[in-house]
C-alpha cells in the first residue's frame, strides 16, 4: 500500500450535508464532497489487511483496495479504469448504495472503516468532469439483435455491457423516462436525473436504442419480441409493492410509497401534474408504513412538501444502536441506522401494528395502531398483541412503503409463461440467467426479489455475459 500506516495516522472524514434549514427548500444534492486532497488521504487509510474483506461485502466486487491507493498516490485516470472495470454506474452507486463494503472493512471493527463510497463517487465525479468518460464504441458487430425489457440499472447494465460486445440492443421501458426506479423511485435530492441523461446518451453512442412509453405485454405482444430477438431479457423490476388488507384501506390519502415518490420525481422533471390528481403532503399528518429506504424517502419528500407531521411506523423491534462485531463482521449487521431523511424531523416508532383506517367523506383522518412485542419459539421470532395497547393517530396522509412482493405477473410475465420460483419471482440461476424459455434471459429485481441498486448491476452485467455465450458460444466480457 501506499500508506502502510496511513489508518493509523489518518482519522475517518466522509462527506457532509448542507445545514437542515436549507436544503428542506429545495430538491438538489445537498451533499458536500471532499477536496482532491483530503479524498487522497482517505484512500491512504485503506490498510494491506492481507484479506480484503470489502471484496466479499460488495456484491459487483469492486477492486476496491486498488483503486484507494491509486487515489492516494493522485492516479485518479488509473483508478477509473479499475472502478469501471467492475461497475457500468459508479456515480449511482456511490450515491444511492447502502455501502455493505464499509461494513466488512476490517476498519470497521474499530467503528472507523475506509470511506469507500465517498471515494467511489469522487473517482467518477471527477473523471465527468475531465471528460474521460467515453463511448466505448465496439469494432465490429456480431449481427445479433437482443430485447431488454426494463430500463432499471439491471436493463442498463445488461445492455451497455451487450453493446459493447457488437449487438444490437434495444431497451424497452413502459414510462415516459429512461431509468427505472432511478427516474421514479429515488427522489432527486438524493441522486439528481441528469446522471441517468448522460449515461443515456454515451450509451446511445454505444449503439443501444431506447424506446420509452412500450409497455410490453400491453402495447406489444410479449411473443413479438421473442420471435423478432435473437434473445429477450426481462429486467423489469419487483413492482408488486406489499398491501395492507385492514378497514379503510379503500379510503383516499392511503397509498402505495411509489405512487407519491413517481409524482413528485415527475413534477421536480417539469410535468404538469393537474390540481386534482396532485398528491402533496403540505400541512398535513403523514404517516409512513415501513422503515426501510423508500419509507426514509417519503420522509424527506414529505418535509418538502412542507408537512405538518411525519411519523414512520415499523413493526419490527427497535434494531441495536451498535452492532455486536464479533458476531456479525465481515457480514451486513442489523443495526439501527439514521438516515438524511430522519435528521430533517420525523418521529420514529417501532414495534407497531396497523389496525384498521378511519375517515370521513371517503377520506382518511385516523390511524388506529397498536403496540407489538416479539418473542423467540424454539428459535422462531413471533408476533404478539399488547393487549389493550391499542391508539389512534391523526393521518391526512398514509404512504405504504413496506416493500414489493415479487414482479408484476399479468401481461408480460403470463403472456411469455416463464417458470416463476416459490416467491414469486422469474425463476432463473446465477450461472446461465435463463428462464424456461430457451431465448429469454432475467436479471435483477425480476429474478431475485427487491434488492440494491449494486446487486442490480451485478446481475445486469452477469446476465449479459450468459447471454452473449447464448448466441455466440464464447464471451470475453466479464463476469
Amino acid at each position: 500500500m501506499g500508506k502502510p500506516t496511513g489508518f493509523m495516522e489518518i482519522a475517518r472524514q466522509d462527506r457532509r450535508y448542507t445545514l437542515v434549514a436549507d436544503r428542506v427548500h429545495h430538491y438538489r444534492e445537498f451533499t458536500v464532497p471532499l477536496t482532491d486532497e483530503e479524498v487522497g488521504r482517505q484512500g491512504a487509510r485503506c490498510m494491506d489487511c492481507g484479506i480484503p474483506y470489502c471484496h466479499q461485502g460488495c456484491p459487483i466486487n469492486n477492486i476496491i483496495p486498488d483503486w484507494n491507493d491509486l487515489v492516494y498516490q493522485g492516479n485518479w485516470r488509473e483508478a477509473l479504469d479499475v472502478l469501471h472495470s467492475t461497475n457500468n454506474f459508479p456515480e449511482f452507486t456511490g450515491r444511492i448504495c447502502p455501502a455493505p463494503c464499509e461494513a466488512s472493512c476490517t476498519l470497521n471493527l474499530t467503528d472507523e472503516p475506509v470511506t469507500i463510497k465517498t471515494i467511489e463517487c469522487a473517482i467518477i465525479d471527477k473523471a465527468w468532469e475531465k471528460g474521460w468518460v467515453k463511448p466505448q464504441i465496439p469494432q465490429r458487430r456480431s449481427g445479433k439483435k437482443v430485447a431488454i425489457i426494463g430500463s432499471g440499472p439491471a436493463g442498463l447494465a445488461c445492455a451497455q455491457q451487450l453493446a459493447r460486445a457488437g449487438h444490437t440492443v434495444v431497451v424497452f421501458e413502459k414510462s415516459d423516462r429512461i431509468g427505472g426506479l432511478l427516474r421514479y423511485g429515488i427522489p432527486d435530492f438524493k441522486m439528481e436525473k441528469h446522471l441517468i441523461d448522460r449515461r443515456i446518451a454515451q450509451m446511445q453512442a454505444e449503439g443501444v436504442v431506447f424506446r420509452p412509453n412500450w409497455h410490453i405485454g400491453k402495447d406489444l405482444p410479449s411473443q413479438r419480441l421473442v420471435d423478432d430477438f435473437d434473445a429477450v431479457v426481462l429486467a423489469c423490476g419487483s413492482e408488486s409493492p406489499r398491501d395492507l388488507p385492514v378497514p379503510g384501506r379503500e379510503l383516499e390519502g392511503v397509498m402505495f410509497a411509489m405512487q407519491f415518490l413517481g409524482q413528485q420525481n415527475r413534477r421536480v422533471a417539469g410535468d404538469p401534474i393537474p390540481d386534482e390528481l396532485g398528491i402533496l403532503a403540505t400541512g398535513k399528518h403523514v404517516i409512513v408504513i415501513g422503515g426501510g429506504d423508500t419509507g426514509s424517502d417519503c420522509i424527506g419528500t414529505s418535509i418538502r412538501h412542507g408537512a405538518a407531521k411525519v411519523t414512520q411506523l415499523e413493526i419490527l423491534p427497535k434494531p441495536p444502536e451498535r452492532e455486536n462485531k464479533e458476531l456479525t463482521w465481515p457480514n451486513w449487521p442489523n443495526k439501527l441506522r439514521t438516515s438524511s431523511s430522519h435528521e430533517e424531523g420525523c418521529d420514529r416508532q417501532w414495534c407497531i401494528t396497523t389496525k384498521r383506517f378511519e375517515g370521513e367523506n371517503s377520506r382518511v383522518t385516523r390511524i388506529h395502531c397498536a403496540k407489538v412485542e416479539w418473542t423467540q419459539d424454539n428459535g422462531r421470532w413471533v408476533m404478539t398483541e399488547v393487549p389493550g395497547s391499542e391508539f389512534p393517530m391523526k393521518a391526512d396522509l398514509v404512504l405504504l412503503a413496506m416493500g414489493f412482493a415479487h414482479p408484476v405477473h399479468e401481461g408480460l410475465i403470463q403472456e411469455l409463461g416463464v417458470q416463476l420460483d416459490d416467491r414469486g419471482n422469474v425463476n432463473a440461476d446465477t450461472l446461465r440467467y435463463q428462464t424456461s424459455l430457451p431465448k429469454v434471459f432475467s436479471a435483477g429485481d425480476m429474478r431475485r426479489g427487491q434488492s440494491l441498486v449494486v446487486w442490480a448491476i451485478r446481475e445486469g452485467r452477469q446476465a449479459a455475459r450468459a447471454v452473449d455465450e447464448f448466441l455466440m458460444g464464447r464471451s470475453d466480457l466479464p463476469r
